[in-house]
């Protein structure tokens, strides 16, 4: 008999470990990726902030 992909013999159990799962992967990128727009940003103000912050050269 042919499987028609409606019965995967998976339990009630193991179908929600499964979407649990996943939902944690994708929690997982999506911090991810709000850490590294958060870095980038920061390291774009301080590269434009780096300018604002040079002493003057009147101090001997």
């Amino acid at each position: 008999m042919a499987s028609d992909g409606k019965n995967t013999g998976n339990t009630p159990a193991q179908t929600r470990e499964e979407r649990l799962a996943a939902q944690l992967r994708a929690n997982l990128r999506r911090r991810k990726a709000q850490a590294r727009a958060i870095s980038a940003s920061d390291a774009h103000e301080s590269a434009q902030n780096a300018g604002d912050c040079v002493p003057d050269r009147d101090e001997t």
